[in-house]
């Protein structure tokens, strides 16, 4: 699906820069490449195309669904999606405004975003081949509960208070225009033609990715400068005797860099090989994935400082569990 990316970084690194495979700027510069052209096509492709969803399809009714009784159901279904969609932790934030602009509730839309760097279907068929199908089972279980608990946990404090004003706004306005067609029993925008739909989409689209285009650079420009850096001999040598202090350690040490969840699984097995612990090694992988510190520059353009911190502390402590569950476990498995 995203070869095209991968071959426009190809291109320009190694044909019209002549640099040379595997130095370290050339990966440096060619995942910078990659990632965010990526994340600027889906940036304004997914935000346009909610848009105008929005203004096309009756999607109050989903929204209704998820919001009241069936919220749990909800958690699951964000979860679940982000567990299918192949984004990273960076890719994953246009997905997050589309949702939150379509009044989608922000426990929901944050349990897509947590589930969705650490699970998909190329990560788990690697794993399955490096650990086996029962560690694979129980990373996805794991990963999922995470997800779903985390979005309820941002609920019940009713995170959508610390959203930056322009996301705040967006998901009253996406509330507001699904309350008042609920109400009326009709949908306004069906009346419209095609060419306003596009419009309001566009406007939308545009609006958002004017935001947060500089962001997208600072970010994944830090995470292009720390790629291939992952020191996993010094750690193996100071984290592999399983102590219980270990994982969190490894959590914090994940942090400052930064890949996807297929890019981590090479860096796993090397760390598995040089004897760190099932557990601190999916603590450390799950850390880099989806805590690391380009997510959370983007993520600052969408939600003020307080909700990036109980974000963030969510996620350190869920790993650390993860770490220390696993480590426990593994005997068994």
């Amino acid at each position: 699906m995203f070869e095209i990316f991968t071959d426009l970084a190809d291109w320009l690194t190694y044909d019209l820069l002549q640099l040379t495979t595997g130095s370290k700027l050339a990966d440096a510069l060619h995942f910078f490449i990659e990632d965010t052209s990526k994340i600027f096509v889906l940036l304004i492709v997914m935000i346009y195309v909610i848009a105008l969803l929005r203004a096309s399809l009756n999607v109050e009714k989903v929204r209704d669904y998820l919001s009241g009784k069936h919220r749990g159901i909800g958690y699951l279904m964000g979860s679940s999606f982000g567990a299918i969609t192949p984004f990273c932790s960076c890719s994953s934030i246009p997905v997050f405004l589309g949702f939150t602009s379509a009044g989608i509730p922000v426990g929901i839309t944050m349990s897509f975003l947590i589930t969705s760097p650490l699970i998909n279907e190329v990560a788990i068929l690697l794993l399955m081949s490096l650990l086996g199908w029962k560690f694979t089972v129980l990373y996805v279980l794991v990963g999922m509960t995470v997800g779903m608990l985390g979005g309820l946990f941002l609920d019940l404090i009713k995170a959508e208070r610390w959203l930056q004003s322009f996301a705040a706004e967006a998901l009253k306005r996406g509330q507001l225009q699904m309350d008042a067609e609920g109400a009326s029993g009709v949908q306004a925008e069906k009346s419209l033609s095609f060419s306003s739909r596009h419009q309001f989409a566009k406007a939308e689209a545009l609006e958002i990715f004017g935001r947060v285009w500089k962001w997208v650079i600072i970010g994944v420009g830090l995470g292009a400068a720390l790629h291939g850096f992952v020191p996993d001999g010094w750690i193996a040598a100071h984290l592999g005797e399983g102590q219980w202090w270990s994982v969190p350690a490894a959590v914090l040490l994940g942090i400052p860099l930064y890949s996807n969840a297929t890019g981590i699984i090479p860096v796993m097995e090397s760390l598995l090989d040089n004897g760190l612990p099932v557990g601190t090694t999916l603590a450390f992988c799950m850390s880099t994935v989806a805590a690391s510190f380009p997510e959370f520059i983007l993520l600052k353009q969408v939600m003020q400082w307080r909700l990036l911190a109980i974000l963030f502390a969510i996620l350190l402590v869920a790993f650390t569990l993860v770490g220390w569950i696993f480590n426990i476990f593994t005997p068994l498995l």
